[in-house]
Order: structure tokens, then sequence, then C-alpha cells
């Protein structure tokens, strides 16, 4: 049994009643408090991401991780700044909402600061998502926010959602109008240039196949791989800096300024030194997410224990500062994103093939859960085993042409045995995808593709052998024409007999740890306070602000949905802001 199951350090009924008192008081002291948490280390933990710690023992009490108050709701002391800068507007992060709103600001007219701690602007991905609303259906650009509000089990909020949905048409075109003049300038570190180019409806084919609304997407799309839209935010920072946005690289925000209830400024670090940056109109937080803050993990999403994450440095930084300036974070669950467009073809990645685990069993139903789902069931015991499963097909699955996605170009069997196969493509001379990490097989027969898919594993005489026994018996209820093990319509049981075979081995990894965050107002991202009043001068947008999902997975309904409402948010608030 491992230590942290093993209660050693379980909470007495005392101690449950010292955290309550804790956690009251510590709520009660953050809507006073301007600081933000210290630096973490560099490996993102919680223990030193959060500073003055609790002297509780860290407990497992119940499953997940607790120490007394949580460290990252601990405020250090005020910081004194060794000098002051003035700015109308100070936006913190360099993502793809922060670039947007320093750009956006400047341009309708005011005096920006952009504060970065790494050393560049920096982002993932590559689509991003908006609607061209003169050439789509109004009635239709409803329907569309009604159904994404239901597919976050109807706790977004309909002002966040309308923001994106009646300006991001706008947005997405003058993020690509932007970069596409300077975008061959950004490489990938294999020399492939980035290119800027609106893909339209191209990810969303399945979507208005199956609803018939007449929507146009205006969608950019950051690519080949391995670039992708971090290439777009240099570009786009690249602008804002002709645009007159003064940039502060490898500066880390480390608490907000406030004179009353008004935050007037964030105190920086940069080089050692600390800088007061002040703006007369506001400050709009845009620092991402928090998957790097093992703790902030531990506490709001203790299901993602033992998944890989795909970033580095998100630590929560704005998410705290917030909260330490009077702000408040949404009601948990928080929502997360993971997935793997990587291993293989995007378009497939719904495709209700037979699905096997790491240990070669079948696990779920695989027409009503899709890969946004399928962490749910791939949490794991360890690192080893959380995330892994295959989909499993044979050659005349390309028959099946009903199927959505099916007819994208990267579904054809010649993409499959060439671009996403690693034992053809290692040397990386089909651009477009990750070579490192496709992981797309077929072979002549069962046998061999067992062996390619679980050959390396530690446990791979055992994961072959239940590789087959599944494939065997999913062959059995598809001759039956019932799902007696997990109820898939019959429609979607497809023989796996006919050579060569396939096997898709996806690995699903924190994309985004918490795309929930500090509660703003809808349509004005205003922070808003723990008595539920409007925090005058803070403002946050992207993956920190609340209001834009809920349910306890990203939706993959529409693709490029992430990048699109980073876009849109940021070009609006800067906008806004301005012009205020």
């Amino acid at each position: 049994m491992s230590e942290e199951k093993s209660g050693k350090n379980s909470l007495s009924r005392r101690d449950l009643l010292k955290f309550g008192s804790l956690a009251v008081a510590g709520a009660a002291a953050a809507g006073a408090l301007t600081a933000c948490g210290p630096k973490s280390d560099a490996g993102g933990s919680a223990g030193s991401a959060s500073g003055g710690a609790t002297p509780e023992a860290i407990t497992y009490s119940a499953g997940h991780e607790r120490r007394g108050l949580p460290g990252f709701l601990v405020a250090p002391e005020p910081l004194k700044a060794e000098e002051t800068k003035d700015f109308d507007v100070v936006v913190l992060g360099a993502g793809a909402a922060g670039v947007c709103a320093a750009l956006s600001a400047a341009e309708n007219g005011a005096k920006v600061a952009l504060v970065q701690k790494g050393s560049e602007a920096i982002c993932q991905g590559n689509a991003g998502a908006g609607i061209n609303l003169e050439k789509s259906n109004p009635a239709h650009v409803s329907a569309l926010v009604a159904s994404i509000i239901k597919n976050n089990q109807h706790r977004a909020t309909y002002d966040a959602v309308n923001l994106w949905a009646w300006n991001s048409g706008e947005a997405v075109q003058w993020v690509l109008d932007r970069t596409q003049p300077i975008i061959g300038n950004y490489k990938a570190q294999d020399g492939t240039p980035c290119e800027a180019t609106d893909i339209a409806n191209a990810n969303n084919a399945a979507l208005l196949g199956s609803t018939k609304w007449e929507l146009l997407f205006v969608t950019s799309n950051f690519a080949p791989k391995p670039t992708n839209a971090g290439h777009g935010m240099m570009a786009l920072a690249q602008v804002a800096a002709d645009a007159g946005v003064e940039i502060f690289y490898s500066t880390e925000a480390k608490q907000l300024v406030k004179e009353g209830d008004r935050v007037i400024g964030a105190v920086g670090e940069q080089d050692g030194k600390l800088i007061q940056f002040n703006g007369s109109k506001g400050v709009i937080v845009a620092t991402g997410d928090f998957q790097n803050d093992d703790e902030m993990m531990g506490y709001y999403l203790p299901d993602c224990r033992y998944f890989d994450r795909k970033q580095w440095g998100k630590t929560g930084d704005g998410h705290k500062m917030i909260i330490w300036a009077g702000g408040k974070m949404e009601d948990i669950g928080h929502t997360k994103m993971l997935h793997d467009f990587d291993a293989g073809p995007a378009s497939m990645c719904d495709m209700p093939f037979l699905a096997v685990d790491y240990y070669g069993n079948r696990f779920v139903n695989e027409k009503e859960a899709g890969m946004s789902l399928l962490n749910n069931y791939l949490r794991g015991t360890s690192n080893d085993d959380a995330g892994w499963y295959v989909q499993v097909f044979d050659s005349k699955y390309y028959d099946h042409q009903d199927w959505p996605g099916m007819k994208a170009p990267t579904s054809a069997p010649e993409y499959l045995q060439t671009a996403v196969n690693p034992e053809v493509n290692s040397d990386g001379h089909i651009k477009g995808v990750f070579t490192d990490l496709i992981r797309t097989y077929n072979a002549a027969t069962l046998e061999e593709l067992a062996d390619k898919l679980y050959g390396k594993q530690p446990n791979a005489a055992d994961a072959k052998k239940n590789f087959l026994a599944s494939v065997k018996r999913y062959n059995e209820l598809v001759a039956k024409g019932v799902d007696e093990d997990f109820g898939k319509d019959a429609k979607w049981l497809t023989p796996i007999e006919s050579g060569p075979f396939y096997g898709i081995y996806r690995h699903l990894r924190l994309s985004c740890g918490a795309m929930s965050g500090v509660v703003v107002d809808g349509k004005t991202h205003q922070c808003i306070s723990v008595d539920n009043q409007p925090i005058p001068g803070l403002y946050a947008v992207g993956n920190i602000a609340s209001g834009f999902y809920g349910g306890v997975d990203y939706p993959l309904d529409v693709f490029g949905m992430s990048l699109g409402r980073c876009y849109t948010e940021g070009y609006v608030v800067g906008r806004d802001l301005a012009k205020s």
C-alpha cells in the first residue's frame, strides 16, 4: 500500500474542526490582502509555490491532499518596489489572451505595459475559432451558444459565451490580419516556418453536418506542427511592440497593489529588482491556468493526480494575486482539458472503434464517451498507466464514410501509414506532426500489432494477452449484433478481422489544468469580490476567468474554442478598457 493511502496522516475530528476554522479565517483575511504568492520552484511543486505555508502536516484524508489552510491562500507581506512606472493599462501575462489585450488596448489609444514571466510570449495549440457574423444565421449563432452552455452542464453563463459568439469573428480575423505579414519569420527549432491561415469550417464540419446550422467559422490556424499558436503570439507581440506596447519579458508579477478598494497596479520582479507598474485605467490579468502548481491541482482537481502535464510555468500566479486582492474562485468542480491529437489524427479521435487501456482491456462504451471524456475512465494508479488507451480497427474501417470525421484527408489509410506511422516517419520527413509523439501502427496480424503497441511496456506479456482476448471478445459481440458488455449501439459494432490491422495508442495529458478561475462579470470581465462586488481596476481574461466552462471536461464540440475564446476576450476587454 502506498504511503499516500496508508492513513498514517489522517485527520482527527479535532483537526477537522481546526481546518474548518482556519479556512473561514483565511477566506475572511483573503479579501483584505493584496500580495501574490512567491515564486514557485523550477518543478512548479506546491510546497514552494505557495509561500507562508501553515504548520499543519500534509494529509491524505479521504484520498485528497490537504494541509490545513491551503498554502496558496496564505499571503506574504506586501512588497515595496524600488521603481514605479506609469501606464494607462497593465497586462499581466503574454499568452493568447494577454498579447491580444495589450495590442488591442494600444490600438485604441492606451499607453500599455505587458509584463511576462517568461523570456517570450507563449501559447499552445493551433486553431482558434470565431464566427463570421455576416455569413451566419443569427438564430443558429444563438443555438450554438445554448449548445455550448448545455455541453458545459449548464454552468457556463450566457454573458461569457455571448461575448465570444458575437465578437469572435472580428477578433480572430484581427489576429490573422496582424500576424500574417510577419509570421514566416517565426520558425520551429527544426527550421519549419509558421503559417497563419483561415481554415474556416474545416475543423467543425462534423458539428455543422449534424446540426445543419448555417454558420461560417473564421478559424485561425498556426501550423504546420511543430509550429503552433506560440509562434503566432510571438509575432503578435512584435506587432504590439511596434504599436507602442512596452513589453517587460523575464519579469514575474508578484502581487497586486491597491489603494482602498481599487487595484492601481502590480509589482513585478526583474533581475532581482522590484518594479511597480501602475495602470490608471486598470490591470488585466491573463496568466493562464495552474496545472504546474501541485497544491492547487491537488485541491481543485485531485482526479488529475497521475496525468502528465504538457505545459510548464503555469503555477496559478494570477489566481493567487486576485484572490489576495479580494477576488474569489469559481465553485468546484473545475473544468480540465486532456487530449492527444499527436499519436494519431484528430479527425479520428472520437471514432467509436474498440478501445482498450494500458492493460489491454476494453473499458468503455466507445460511442458514448469521446476523447475529451476518456480521462474519467483512465485516471490510473500511477503516472505509468494514467491516460493511455488504444483505438483498434481493421483495413475495412474506411468503408464507413458516414461516420463523422471519416471524410477528412487525415483519416485516409495513406495518412495513417505514412504521416502518423512512427516506423516510416521517425525522421520527420513528413511535416505537420510531432514525430516523437506519433503512435499509429499497422500490422498484418493482430499478434504483431499487439507487440508493436505493448511490446516495450513493463507488463508487455499480460497486456498483449489481454489485448488479443479483448479483440476476440469484441468480434464475438459484433457477430451477435449486441454489445452485452458495454451497450454500444449495433450501428457502431464493426468487426476487426481483415488485415492490415491498425492501433492508435493515444496518451491523454493535461493541456490545461483548470479552465476555470476567478469569478468575473461575464460582460466586462471585471473581477468580483468575495462579497459579490466588482473590484475597481481589476480584470481577468482567458483561462484564468470564470463563466465560459463549467463541466467536468473541456468539450470538443467546437474545435478551436479555447484559443478563440482567449483571443476574443483579450481583444474586447483591452479595447473597452482603453476607451473607458
